[in-house]
């Protein structure tokens, strides 16, 4: 747990199950420890790459607040499942009552005198639940470079940009709307149709033949010859129509 004056943070690392082409979430606890209302904005090294909800926020006395990271789908998984990505919390004690609408970039400007507290926090890639397909390495997607840190432990927090709240739509699997698939589609409806008018004629041929039988048998025509007879009519007829 990375500890400050003003907010513990659980856990120090964010550590996401990489997966090629999938939206990763993981989440952060902030506790606040004082007596105070303290603001909090989360800063990273690649804003384009994650969503923070919220990015910005209020955390009321001995009270705690989750934050939801969120990673969009990358295409290839980077060489040796190590990540240069790193994120800035900073945190600062605000005015009584204050709410997330409240919050303006001055509260966190140490030139203009205020206290804020800073605890970066790293990326880390961990295997998956499953092996991940067979990918070509490549170098990560949006990666930016490594935030750099001074000789005496302070944080340069140049290197860090405010990222967004907004979610990230998740892609449509691109479907098949070649003319070779409409037209076996279209070939395999025109047979299951014609099968079905071909039964529903056998079975009203039957019927009206049963109904022969029943109307033959005051004439001595043995019902088992009429029934020969007109089982023979519809196999050839059958037959013929295929041809």
């Amino acid at each position: 747990m990375s500890t400050g004056d003003l907010l513990s943070i659980e856990p120090q690392e964010l550590q996401f199950p990489f997966e090629p082409r999938k939206q990763i979430s993981c989440s952060l606890q902030l506790f606040n420890k004082t007596d105070s209302y303290v603001a909090f904005k989360v800063k990273t090294t690649n804003p384009k790459k994650y969503c923070v909800r919220p990015n910005t926020g209020i955390v009321m006395p001995r009270s705690s607040c989750d934050v939801i990271v969120t990673m969009q789908a990358q295409k290839e998984v980077p060489p040796d499942m190590q990540c240069k990505d790193k994120f800035l919390l900073q945190s600062v004690v605000a005015s009584p009552g204050a709410a997330a609408k409240d919050i303006t970039p001055e509260m966190f400007n140490k030139e203009s005198g205020h206290h804020v507290e800073e605890s970066k926090l790293r990326v880390v890639y961990v295997a998956p639940p499953r092996p991940p397909s067979p990918v070509h390495e490549g170098s990560e997607e949006g990666s930016s470079p490594r935030a750099s840190v001074s000789d005496n432990g302070n944080i340069n927090t140049s290197e860090f940009t405010t990222v967004t709240s907004r979610a990230y739509a998740a892609r449509p699997e691109r479907q098949d709307n070649s003319p070779e698939a409409r037209a076996l589609i279209s070939k395999l409806t025109e047979e299951k149709s014609s099968a079905i008018q071909q039964n529903t004629k056998l079975q009203q041929e039957l019927e009206l033949l049963r109904r022969e039988a029943n109307k033959s048998r005051g004439g001595g025509i043995p019902l088992i010859f009429v029934l020969i007879v007109g089982l023979i009519g519809i196999i050839l007829g059958y037959f013929l129509k295929k041809t």
